[in-house]
């Protein structure tokens, strides 16, 4: 296999990485500073607040996208990975 294709193939399979991690890794992040600054405005500092919330949005995000996220790695690999292990 050539440098140039492994690196390709490389590139391309982070970016289905950041893509697929895209949603939950945002949900997260409003779910976290929404949460962060009504603790702030009402003075509440509760542990589990931050938690629960938190995950629940990210459960929720991982269900509605998981089927994105299942095409994605299923095209990526058909596509990209199996032809170039066909050639090996």
């Amino acid at each position: 296999m050539q440098e140039a294709v492994f690196f390709d193939t490389l590139r391309q399979g982070l970016w289905i990485a950041v893509m697929i991690s895209a949603p939950l890794l945002g949900v997260a992040l409003i779910a976290g500073v929404t949460i962060g600054l009504f603790q702030a405005l009402t003075s509440v500092q509760e542990m589990t607040l931050t938690f629960v919330p938190k995950v629940g949005a990210m459960l929720i995000v991982f269900w509605v996208s998981m089927s994105f996220m299942s095409d994605a790695l299923v095209d990526f690999f058909t596509q990209t990975l199996v032809p170039l292990i066909a050639e090996i």
